[in-house]
């Protein structure tokens, strides 16, 4: 079953927990995943 977004949402659970996992720089994860780089510190 999918996933239901709210509206402004950036990112998926998949990507959450992608983004947790990864030993990659803030900064090159919010330009992966085109997002700011805020959301990639929560």
């Amino acid at each position: 079953m999918g996933q239901i977004l709210h509206g402004s949402a950036k990112t998926t659970h998949a990507i959450r927990g992608e983004l947790q996992r990864s030993q990659a720089s803030v900064a090159s994860l919010a330009k992966r995943f085109c997002i700011n780089e805020k959301t990639v510190l929560k």
